[in-house]
């Protein structure tokens, strides 16, 4: 029996007609030499998304219905699955463009983060058994009206992964325009390299960590379902990174990854009551302002009194400090609140961290020596993140890289 493999194409790999045709090559020749069958999964061409959102701005200005916003920003996949499907149809390949109410793709949750419920695959499979290639739209789903609904940024990731989980589980490709998976961003660090493998794990933490080759969701799903991944580029053949659930000598490398996020911010609320229940308070007022929250600190000060920080996406920093002004102005009269916006997120990531000891404190000792001050820290099984100063950023990734990636490398 055939394989069946998802292959999702991101925004720059289908940002004019001469890349969608070159798309439509790739797929075509992947058919002919393996005899796979091919689902394609498409973003929206490159920029598209932003341009229509700005409209809805220029429109409506701060506030438009929410129904109608996903109308709009769901149309730019509408023409790049047409529009590969034709350059298919061009190819050779017999192929049909398929939107989420056509395929039933299933979503619940809030306003532009919505989760994938479910997937019907009776149109996919019937399309598959007729030889003709389904070529699906990422990034949308519908909700229980029927209405288009929106995965976030990164959701066609997202798609494409629910489909193979759906079908199979299968493989699925994630083509875009670098070549794999990094030990840290190569702009940053020249001598960073490639990653043949890597586990779910540790692709779920170099994701929620800064590393933008993958959505976090996509990840989790593909772990959930194990559903082999493959980080490759669109525009050359050259081997990528795979992504399972285990792979020989995974543990043998210490450190795996550096990441860095950059858009951070840290919010401090001080001079709080040090009782029960105020830290409940706290969270519960960011999360019924949807506001998501990582990593996080409570110092108890004196006379029961203490301070709670923590840090969010900076663009939700505005809405979280806004929400515990609120909060500190009608029930904690005395307490304060500070918001910094220069903060960076730095993550160590490693499957080899389970079962060597010293990670910290060499990170530590590294990032003080070049004078990097540490303002919070989390841990797990298989990362340790600190937050650092923007502005030392690069700096910190390239130390630690060199540290702990090239050193490791040099050993060997």
């Amino acid at each position: 029996m055939a394989q069946t493999v998802v292959m999702k194409f991101g925004g720059t790999s289908v940002g004019s007609s001469e890349r969608i045709g070159g798309v439509a090559k790739r797929v075509a020749k992947h058919r002919k030499e393996t005899g796979d069958r091919v689902v394609v999964v498409v973003s929206a061409m490159s920029g598209e998304t932003d341009r229509l959102i700005e409209l809805a701005r220029k429109v409506g200005g701060d506030r438009y219905p929410v129904r109608e916003y996903n109308q709009l920003v769901t149309s730019g996949e509408h023409a790049s699955v047409a529009l590969t499907a034709i350059a298919l149809e061009r190819e050779g390949v017999p192929a049909r463009s398929l939107l989420a109410n056509q395929v039933q793709i299933r979503t619940r949750g809030a306003y532009g983060q919505n989760l994938i419920s479910g997937v019907e695959t009776e149109t996919l499979e019937e399309l598959l058994e007729r030889g003709i290639t389904p070529v699906v739209a990422g990034f949308q789903g519908i909700d229980e009206f029927g209405d288009f609904t929106t995965l976030g940024r990164g959701g066609s990731d997202t798609t494409a992964v629910a489909i193979a989980a759906a079908l199979g589980p299968c493989r699925c490709d994630i083509l875009t325009d670098i070549d794999g998976v990094y030990t840290a961003l190569p702009s940053i660090c020249k001598r960073a390299r490639k990653l043949q493998t890597l586990t779910y794990e540790e692709m779920l933490e170099m994701a929620s960590s800064g590393a933008k080759v993958l959505q976090a969701r996509s990840v989790s799903l593909a772990y959930k379902f194990k559903v082999p991944l493959v980080v490759c580029s669109s525009f050359s053949e050259i081997e990528g990174t795979l992504i399972v659930e285990e792979y020989q000598g995974m543990a043998d490398a210490v450190v795996s990854g550096i990441t860095c996020r950059a858009d951070e911010a840290k919010l401090t609320l001080r001079n709080v009551p040090d009782k029960p229940g105020i830290a409940a308070k706290v969270f519960k007022v960011l999360g019924d302002a949807e506001v998501v929250v990582d990593m996080i600190v409570q110092s108890q000060g004196t006379a029961g009194r203490a301070a709670i920080s923590f840090t969010v996406p900076q663009e939700s920093a505005q809405t979280a400090y806004e929400a515990l002004l609120k909060l500190a102005t009608e029930e904690m009269p005395d307490a304060s609140v500070e918001l910094d916006k220069d903060i960076a997120k730095l993550s160590v990531v490693g499957e080899g961290m389970r079962t060597h000891a010293g990670v910290a404190s060499k990170m530590f000792e590294v990032l003080g020596a070049n004078g990097i001050n540490v303002e919070m820290i989390t841990t797990s099984e298989i990362k340790i993140s600190v937050a650092i100063e923007a502005k030392y950023s690069e700096l910190a990734v390239r130390v630690l890289h060199e540290c702990f990636i090239e050193q490791q490398d040099a050993g060997r």
